[in-house]
């Protein structure tokens, strides 16, 4: 094992050397990098870093904006309560229930995100409207996806806690009403399919576990019976595709 490290070693420092820029040969130029803050006299300058810093907030508050205004969170509530239903603990992992739910959270919100990109991000880009006027067009066709899955007792009640003058129409409704009541539907929505998940599976539980009783086999874990049967019932059923269609087509 030492001469192996040490000859492991030993090409590691070759190829370093080999590398190296040869003496007599031209190096290469290696870019260089400076911040700094200077005084400026006009205001125009300040805007574009104004902009910058902007872009870099509405970038870091993407997952919330993914959570918060899109079918993201009734998908991922509902696959965790079937994963619970189901008694398969950590399969599917977290990993790829959340990957499912982001990728069809694309799918959902793909004919709003095509509305956003041609009435807000490439006029904007090309210079034809402000940022101000973007953000306005952007928020138009969430605001009507959010509008269609939130109840109206939820949205009455964040407009009436705000107090002040209520809206006419919905569309006049502003964002940071929206979007509470927006989550406590898709919330509410979510316990619904929940609930009707759990009940054919806990009937399976029901039955293996009075099976059990009935046999004298008390110190047996019913949930070591019933999962299979359970895996069974949902494969047998086709699951996932009678799962995922009714998602997308709630929306």
């Amino acid at each position: 094992m030492g001469m192996k490290r040490k000859i492991l070693l030993l090409m590691i420092l070759a190829l370093v050397f080999a590398a190296l820029p040869q003496a007599g040969h031209a190096q290469s130029a290696l870019p260089k990098i400076s911040i700094g803050l200077e005084q400026s006299d006009d205001p125009n300058a300040l805007m574009p870093t104004i902009q910058i810093l902007i872009m870099i907030t509405i970038l870091s508050l993407a997952p919330s904006i993914i959570i918060m205004m899109t079918s993201f969170t009734r998908l991922v509530v509902v696959f965790h309560f079937l994963r619970q239903s189901l008694s398969t603990q950590t399969v599917p992992s977290n990993q790829i229930l959340v990957g499912l739910a982001l990728f069809l959270t694309f799918y959902i919100m793909q004919p709003v995100i095509v509305q956003i990109n041609n009435n807000a991000l490439q006029p904007y880009l090309n210079k034809e409207i402000s940022q101000q006027e973007m953000f306005k067009r952007a928020s138009v066709p969430l605001k009507k996806f959010m509008l269609k899955q939130t109840s109206e007792k939820d949205l009455r009640l964040f407009v009436n806690l705000k107090g002040g003058e209520k809206p006419r129409t919905p569309e006049e409704v502003e964002l940071t009403t929206l979007i509470p009541a927006f989550i406590i539907s898709e919330l509410t929505t979510a316990f619904k399919i929940g609930f009707l998940l759990y009940l054919p599976m806990l009937l399976i539980d029901i039955v293996v576990g009075s099976v059990l009783l009935s046999m004298g086999m008390m110190m047996l874990p019913p949930i070591m019976i019933s999962m299979p049967f359970k895996i069974l019932l949902f494969v047998l059923v086709d699951g996932w595709y009678l799962l995922v269609e009714s998602l997308v087509r709630g929306f």
